[in-house]
């Protein structure tokens, strides 16, 4: 008998399902492959229910003869192992990233004479209203607490994208892209201080309050489900510092991090060129535990940072305060710094490394942007955010376009550099 096989990347079923299912009976056995976790989230979002939940869902449908796992997004693998005479899916995938996808799947068959099916995807309204469910399911407080923990043991290396409103959001949420012969997406988002007081025309030394900062939040909560990790700068009075951990948890925050500075707070790549003043370390580990304390779930993360190096001084003042944070209790450590390579962020890693094998390193190649992701991996980075590249990217961009309409009395000259607006639109209406 002939076998037939398609992959699902889903952790619902729904007729669009039943319908493949139903065609692929119609010319032999069927084989299903699940998607692992780890792919799930690189191609599509992050699973509502658990891999083993995922693969019986699967083995109940009807028709089904065998379940397996399918490993890579690219069907490499799965079709060497397998050799299936048919393969089955949706035309969804003729276009956008997932058409690299086909591409694979088709140079495959090619290779032993396999056969592609396409069927026509299903959208209808009982379609859309499952995937709606699921996305609010991804968007509820108490699911998107917890995911960034999940994702630091899933995943390699975590990535974050600097958003700093709804629209922003979207992109960070939205953006995905074939590489390396993959899929590949960011993991979550960071609400920076900087571009939030940006965005607003005000300095970044904490004038724009907590109250102000939270309604970013609940404008890029409103309409994602990524995973948030707040830059809550020194976090300002202990007393506050209680009851902003609290609302920030409440909320569905997955992570703050705050740095041990105090006193009015200058952005830290300006590092010495400005004065700034470097907490004590007990009274920045008395903040830690405060934060701790207060917590009323075990997702919500507290993440120190670390200005020792920033502020010129030293190796070992870092590696002091790291090991002092995590004994008060910070669920992770950023190391931080504005030299333009990253040698300084893989010696205090290493050294951190070599003693605490477990708790998770964040960094931000702002100034060292030539770093790879992978050479970050390498020594022991969990996470990596890009602090605020969208912010400045936007910048420049809407100054050219200011300046070109001005030039020229008029927008015409200034539309070849922007993009029709049907296409935002498009972007917001699908959520």
């Amino acid at each position: 008998m002939k076998t037939v096989y398609t992959c699902f990347c889903t952790d619902i079923i729904h007729e669009g399902h039943i319908n493949i299912i139903n065609e692929a009976k119609t010319y032999g056995e069927v084989i299903v492959g699940v998607l692992c976790d780890y792919q799930m989230i690189r191609y599509n979002r992050f699973p509502t229910v658990s891999f083993e939940e995922r693969v019986k869902m699967v083995e109940e449908i009807e028709g089904v003869s065998k379940v397996v796992v399918q490993n890579q997004i690219m069907y490499d693998e799965i079709l060497s192992e397998l050799k299936p005479d048919y393969v089955i899916h949706g035309d969804n995938w003729r276009t956008g990233p997932m058409e690299a996808i086909r591409k694979n799947v088709v140079e495959n068959l090619e290779r032993y004479g396999g056969e592609l099916i396409e069927v026509g995807y299903t959208w209808n309204a009982s379609v859309r209203k499952k995937e709606e469910i699921v996305r609010e399911k991804l968007a509820m407080p108490e699911f998107r607490r917890g995911r960034l923990r999940k994702l630091i043991a899933l995943c390699g290396i975590v990535k974050i994208l600097e958003v700093h409103s709804g629209l922003t959001g979207l992109i960070a949420e939205r953006t995905v892209v074939e590489n390396n012969g993959g899929l590949d997406q960011f993991d979550g988002m960071w609400i920076s201080s900087l571009c939030d007081s940006a965005a607003k025309g005000k300095p970044d030394i904490e004038l724009v309050d907590m109250t102000s900062r939270l309604r970013t939040i609940d404008d890029v909560m409103d309409v994602t489900t990524k995973p948030i990790i707040l830059d809550g700068d020194t976090g300002g009075l202990l007393e506050h510092f209680v009851y902003n951990v609290r609302t920030l948890e409440r909320m569905g925050v997955s992570a703050v991090i705050i740095e041990d500075k105090m006193g009015l707070k200058k952005n830290s790549l300006f590092g010495t060129e400005v004065e700034q003043t470097q907490d004590g370390m007990e009274e920045f580990c008395r903040k830690i535990r405060a934060g701790k304390d207060a917590q009323r779930t075990e997702e919500f993360m507290i993440i120190a940072r670390i200005e020792s190096l920033i502020l010129e001084k030293g190796m070992k003042d870092a590696i002091t305060r790291a090991r002092a944070y995590v004994a008060a209790g910070a669920d992770g450590i950023m190391i931080h710094s504005r030299k333009d390579t990253a040698d300084e962020i893989f010696e205090f890693c290493d050294l951190f490394r070599s003693e605490d094998k477990d708790t998770p390193l964040v960094a931000v190649p702002t100034s060292y942007c030539d770093t790879y992701e992978a050479e970050l991996k390498e020594h022991g980075v969990n996470i990596v955010i890009y602090a605020n590249q969208l912010t400045r990217s936007a910048f420049p961009a809407m100054e050219d376009t200011a300046r070109t309409i001005l030039k020229n009395h008029r927008c015409r000259e200034a539309e070849d550099k922007l993009i029709p607006f049907k296409k935002i639109i498009t972007l917001i209406d699908a959520i």
